[in-house]
C-alpha cells in the first residue's frame, strides 16, 4: 500500500478510506408523505396483490374524490418500498418470444376468448368461460361449470357478447370483429365458426403451442387468479361459481389497467363514449 501511495502521489490512509465498503445513509420519509402512508396501507391491506401501480391509481380516485391533489406513481413507488409493501419482483422467464400485437386501438375491433379452471379445495374444478375485449379489457360475458366447456357454451357466450355491446335487438354485429381463440374443439367446432359467421364475428384461433398469440386473454387469466381467485375462499364449485359475478363486477369496475391508462374497462369506456 505505501508503495502505491508513493507512486501516485497520495496519502496512504486516503486509499484506506478509498478501500472501505461505502455505508448508504438512512433513507427519511419526506414529511409530506405521513398523511399518506395510510391510504396506501388501507388499500394494500384489502388488496394485497396490486402493485404500486395498480395503488397509485385506487389512491389517485379517492383523492379525486376528496377534492385533493393526485400524486405521483414514483412518490408512491417510494413510500411502499421505505415501508416494505412492495410485491416480490416477478423471475419467471418467456420461453418463447412473440413479435404479434394483440391490442387493438378501438373497442369492438377484435375480442379474445379462453377457458381457464379454478381448483377447489375439496378436489372439484370449475371451468370459466370469458370474452374480453382487446381494447378496454373489459369482460362481456362469461359462463362456468363444474363439467366440460362445450361449443354450445361457446356459441352462447358469443351471443351474450354481441347483446352486451350492441343491445338485444342486434342480430348481428354492425361490422366484422374478430374473435380470437386458442384451438380448442369448442371453439373450432364447425357449428360454432358458422353460428360466428351468422353474427358477423371472423374466427381467428392461435397457432398450435404458441398460446402468447392470444395474450390479452392469458394475461386476463393470471391477473383474474391473483387478484381474485388466490385471496378468497375456494371451498367448493357451488360456492367458486356463487363468487364469480362479484369479482367480475369488481375487474370491470375497479381493476385499473396500465393500457387505458390505469383506469378501469368501464371507467375507460365511459371515457370514450
Amino acid at each position: 500500500m505505501k508503495a502505491v501511495a508513493q507512486a501516485l502521489g497520495v496519502a496512504r490512509s486516503n486509499l484506506v478510506e478509498l478501500l472501505k465498503p461505502a455505508v448508504p445513509l438512512p433513507r427519511r420519509p419526506r414529511p409530506d408523505d405521513e398523511w399518506l402512508l395510510p391510504m396506501i396501507r388501507a388499500i394494500v391491506a384489502e388488496r394485497a396483490s396490486y402493485g404500486y401501480r395498480r395503488v397509485t391509481a385506487l389512491l389517485n380516485r379517492q383523492l379525486e374524490a376528496e377534492g385533493r391533489p393526485r400524486v405521483n406513481h414514483k412518490r408512491i413507488y417510494r413510500i411502499m418500498r421505505t415501508n416494505q409493501l412492495l410485491l416480490p419482483r416477478y423471475s419467471g422467464r418467456r420461453e418463447r418470444s412473440h413479435d404479434g400485437v394483440v391490442i387493438t386501438l378501438k373497442s369492438n375491433l377484435r375480442w379474445c376468448s379462453d377457458v381457464f379452471t379454478i381448483r377447489c379445495w375439496n378436489g372439484e374444478a370449475v371451468q370459466v368461460l370469458f370474452s374480453l375485449d382487446c381494447c378496454d379489457r373489459e369482460v362481456m360475458g362469461w359462463l362456468a361449470t363444474s363439467g366440460g366447456v362445450s361449443g354450445e357454451m361457446v356459441r352462447d357466450l358469443m351471443t351474450e357478447s354481441l347483446e352486451h355491446r350492441f343491445g338485444p335487438a342486434v342480430l348481428s354485429a354492425p361490422h366484422p370483429i374478430e374473435w380470437l381463440s386458442d384451438n380448442g374443439p369448442c371453439y373450432t367446432a364447425r357449428e360454432t365458426c358458422e353460428f360466428a359467421r351468422s353474427l358477423g364475428l371472423l374466427v381467428c384461433t392461435t397457432p398450435t403451442y404458441s398460446p402468447e398469440s392470444n395474450g390479452m386473454a392469458e394475461s386476463f387469466v393470471k391477473t383474474f387468479k391473483r387478484d381474485y381467485v388466490y385471496v378468497n375462499r375456494l371451498p367448493s364449485a357451488i360456492e367458486v361459481i356463487a363468487q364469480l359475478s362479484t369479482w367480475f363486477a369488481d375487474y370491470n369496475e375497479i381493476h385499473p389497467h396500465k393500457g387505458p391508462g390505469m383506469r378501469s374497462p368501464r371507467e375507460y369506456l365511459r371515457a370514450v363514449s
